[in-house]
């Protein structure tokens, strides 16, 4: 085995500056024994790497080589299998677990203890030893049996140092002067021992020679012992001497200290009473404001805000243990208790008849906001109120049950007075609007609406909502002035010739969008105000959650306090806002969908206008707060207002389904088709700005497919008017609408609406035209056939049926007079199919020009072909066409 490590040490491991400290012959476990060495090795450079090595016979030649190596570090077990039997086997966990068994159990002994110096001398890593003896990890002898293995390891571990320069020429000199010492070893090795017992016995020699120094030495010994019991004697009188001094100043020292303690205790007791006096001492002027402060003036006010925030700090403040024990602190606590209550009783008291006294003065101007179409601003009495905001807050920190009965106070009667004005208002505006209106079943084409049915449907309205009593004469007073101002408008009005219907409902619609967007202008400040109000003066701007014994009437809007018992639930105070909101201005969300119904019922265009209104409205609201109860409504309202404007556009698509056309007269531009032009213009002024563009191009498309869908329809239906003239007419007129409108969403229905004009065009052209030289194209179309079948063009003049003789004698037949005289007979017959308000006569004539000038070349080109040099031409030439169509269109 010493002859294998040396030469492994000379071929693999010198090379990589590697030392060989173990090695272990070995084979894996469970296989066929293919023996290899696993070695530990240290490298000669620093730092220090350690590894484990394992070096197998080539088997090409009687040399080792390196086949695989692992870092010390990766190891992280070692179980030797069995610490108190002879066991080869053993288990290195390195990535994963490689299982080897020793050739014999000392080598594994020895490898492994190699490996536990190594980890500790160089890594000092926390290794697993499993199943290992302990007397392998100590630094003892090993066995005779390993020691002849892993001793000389263990002595290069510990002992091995290299040799200085100077021990390098000690060697090399002695060396010289024995020159023999190569050949002749045993000699050297006796003179090197001769020259050691010389110098051994001249160590002894020296040794007895020192001994008369030693005795000198120990009688010196000796006599300084004695000096040393002579001052320890001195010490101890000296120390009996400083006991009783000693005991004299402990005595002082403890008096001291107490007295130290007597005045630490007394600066305590001083600051603690300060404390007390400082933070829960309540002036006479505060106590007095509490007790008969003025709350209606603002000094008295403002003496109030002063001594409440006073009593929190003096009711707040944090009191050290012990404190409330104190006879003092309890009459102070019991004394701040009785002024919480009593100044909330009466600020609660004050409060209450201030909401009680404003819910009832404001009726007095009631009639004259009304006759106005304007609400009421409350901002008077929110100013007058805000100055009481800091006492709020105070009563919602300390009372929390008044603070909820002021709330629900606040809001009981505004709710009451709201709910009166918004009543009015919207009575008002319901008037205005039914003043002259058209009848509202939704058509494209409105008529104008009698007066008696205005008068049923304003009264059926009205009668929904409550008849007006009280406050509210002075609205039947405006309703009677509306209805004689109503009755004198429509009598000038029909006096008026040169009035259309189509100015009336231009006129009405122009007033019915001012009146609304007065309606959403007058509604929008009300309740944003009101909203900025509340926040402020219940104090519900931040976000806290409700405390335990706390909870939200949602009926009420209002926190109501409950049994700590019942569930809590957590509230922001937006929320807060938002209920009472919705508790105060409960009318509105329903007055204004009246409002909506009785719009979308004297007009369902009325739709479009409240449609651009409301999402604006919405719009800005957003903009201020997106949570606000005004967003929050005007949200709902403008899903009703969606909803009806969906339902004027199903009801236009519907009325063109049910279009009936008559069987006696031509058709022309449809009713529907111009319906939609007059829709169109009229939304597009009205969505000009609007935020909601999306739902007016959505509806475009809808319409424009479905007057596409039944325009075709009525073509087929129509028994008077060509299919193809019903189609070219409309869809002209369509594209010349989508032209000049220039509405980008229906850029592919304009060009799809030109498509079809143009073919249709085409196909009356054609269809009209027919064969107005009927003789002659039968004759073209067979030799047309006749060149199809296989006959040269050349060759057809010698057909029976189509030589030149028959040629000649069916051309004779349409001389110029009775071609001209066909083509009055069309022109009058398409003047007949086409309609005046299109005024596309000319342009069809133009077209019937150009189809007849293709054929007339068509039949000029076979006879060329056919016939050459015959000589044969028509009866009338290119120009003389020109002159035929020309003098026909102006005779007409």
């Amino acid at each position: 085995m010493t002859a294998i490590k040396h030469a492994l040490q000379r071929d693999i491991f010198t090379p990589n500056d590697e030392r060989l400290l173990s090695i272990v012959n070995v084979c894996k476990a469970g296989k066929k024994k293919k023996n290899c060495f696993l070695c530990a090795t240290v490298t000669t450079e620093r730092p220090v790497q350690v590894k484990v090595v394992k070096v197998k016979k080539s088997d090409k030649g009687d040399f080792y080589k390196r086949q695989m190596a692992w870092e010390l570090r990766d190891l992280t077990e070692v179980d030797a299998k069995d610490a108190n039997k002879d066991n080869p086997e053993f288990d290195l966990h390195f990535e994963k677990v490689y299982r080897w068994v020793a050739s014999s159990t000392a080598e594994k002994n020895s490898f492994i203890s190699c490996i536990w110096k190594l980890n500790q001398r160089y890594l000092r890593k926390k290794l697993e030893f499993v199943n290992v003896s302990p007397q392998l990890l100590e630094e003892s002898v090993p066995s005779e049996e390993s020691q002849s293995v892993a001793g000389g390891d263990e002595d290069a571990l510990d002992d091995y140092q290299e040799l200085n320069a100077r021990e390098e020429q000690d060697i090399e000199s002695m060396m010289e002067v024995c020159e023999y010492a190569i050949s002749n070893a045993e000699a050297f090795a006796e003179k090197l021992s001769r020259e050691l017992q010389v110098l051994d016995g001249a160590n002894i020699q020296s040794i007895m020679a020192s001994e008369k120094q030693v005795n000198i030495l120990m009688q010196l010994l000796d006599h300084a012992l004695s000096e040393v019991d002579n001052i320890e004697g001195k010490l101890l009188s000296y120390e009996e001497m400083l006991q009783s001094v000693k005991e004299q100043m402990d005595q002082i020292s403890q008096s001291n200290r107490l007295i130290q303690i007597s005045n630490t205790n007394n600066d305590k007791l001083l600051d603690e009473i300060q404390f007390l006096v400082n933070y829960m001492d309540l002036s006479k002027g505060h106590i007095k404001a509490l007790h008969e402060g003025d709350l209606s003036s603002p000094k008295g006010i403002e003496a109030c805000i002063n001594a409440s925030e006073a009593l929190s700090q003096c009711m707040n403040v944090a009191l050290k243990p012990g404190h409330d024990k104190l006879l003092a602190v309890k009459q102070q606590q019991r004394l701040f208790s009785e002024l919480k209550d009593s100044f909330a009783r009466r600020l609660t008291n004050h409060l209450n008849n201030v909401f009680v006294y404003q819910g009832h003065d404001q009726s007095n101007t009631l009639a004259q906001h009304t006759a106005d179409m304007t609400l009421p601003k409350h901002s008077p009495l929110h100013r007058d109120l805000l100055r009481y905001a800091k006492l709020m807050e105070w009563l919602k920190n300390t009372q929390r049950d008044k603070y909820d009965g002021l709330s629900r106070t606040y809001v009981d009667y505004m709710t009451r007075l709201y709910e009166r004005e918004i009543k009015d208002f919207f009575e008002v505006a319901k008037i205005k609007m039914a003043g002259t209106s058209k009848d509202g079943k939704g058509k494209f084409a409105t008529l104008p609406r009698k007066e008696s049915a205005l008068k049923q449907e304003t009264e059926s309205l009205h009668g929904s909502s409550g008849k007006l009593t009280g406050s509210t004469s002075s609205l039947n007073k405006l309703a009677v002035t509306s209805s004689n101002s109503r009755r004198s408008q429509s009598s000038s009005l029909l006096d008026m010739g040169n009035m259309s219907a189509s100015d009336l409902d231009v006129a009405d619609r122009t007033r019915f969008d001012k009146i609304f967007e007065q309606v959403l202008s007058e509604l929008e400040p009300l309740c944003l105000a009101e909203q900025d109000f509340i926040s402020k003066f219940f104090k519900l701007q931040q976000q806290p959650t409700i405390a335990q014994g706390e909870n939200v009437d949602d009926a009420d809007g209002i926190v109501h306090s409950r049994p700590p018992s019942e569930h809590r639930i957590s509230m922001s105070e937006k929320d807060l806002v938002r209920l009472m909101m919705n508790k105060i201005f409960q009318s509105i969300e329903m007055e204004l969908n009246c409002l909506i119904a009785l719009g979308d019922k004297i007009d369902s265009f009325n739709s479009l206008y409240m449609l651009v209104k409301i999402s604006h409205h919405v719009w800005t609201a957003e903009n201020v707060d997106p949570g606000s109860y005004l967003s929050t409504t005007l949200g709902n309202v403008l899903v009703t207002v969606k909803r009806n404007f969906d339902k004027c556009i199903s009801s236009q698509i519907r009325q063109m389904e049910e279009v009936k056309i008559s069987k006696k007269s031509k058709v022309g531009i449809l009713q529907f088709v111009t319906g939609f032009e007059e829709f169109a213009k009229l939304a597009e002024a009205i969505f000009r700005n609007a935020e909601r563009r999306g739902d007016l191009d959505k509806a475009y498309i809808k319409l424009i497919r479905a007057v596409f869908n039944n325009v075709e329809k009525v073509a087929n239906e129509s028994q008077k008017t060509p299919r193809d003239v019903v189609m070219m007419e409309n869809f002209h007129h369509i594209f010349s609408t989508l032209s000049s409108l220039k509405i980008s969403c229906l850029e592919t229905e304009r060009k799809e609406a030109k498509q079809k004009y143009t073919e249709h065009l085409q196909s009356y052209v054609i269809n009209s035209l027919g064969q107005p030289l009927e003789k002659l194209n039968h004759f073209f179309e067979g030799v047309e056939a006749r060149v199809a079948q296989g006959v040269r063009e050349e060759e057809v003049s010698y057909q029976l049926a189509f030589n030149k003789q028959e040629l000649r004698k069916v051309i004779k037949e349409y001389p110029g007079k009775e071609v001209k005289k066909g083509l009055d007979n069309l022109y009058k017959k398409v003047d007949k199919h086409l309609c005046e308000e299109e005024n596309l006569l000319q342009v069809v004539w133009h077209s019937m020009q150009d189809e007849f000038i293709r054929q007339y070349k068509h039949f000029e080109g076979l006879i060329n072909r056919c016939y050459p040099g015959s000589g044969i031409t028509m009866e009338f030439t290119i120009r003389d066409m020109l002159e035929y169509f020309s003098s026909i269109a102006q005779s007409h």
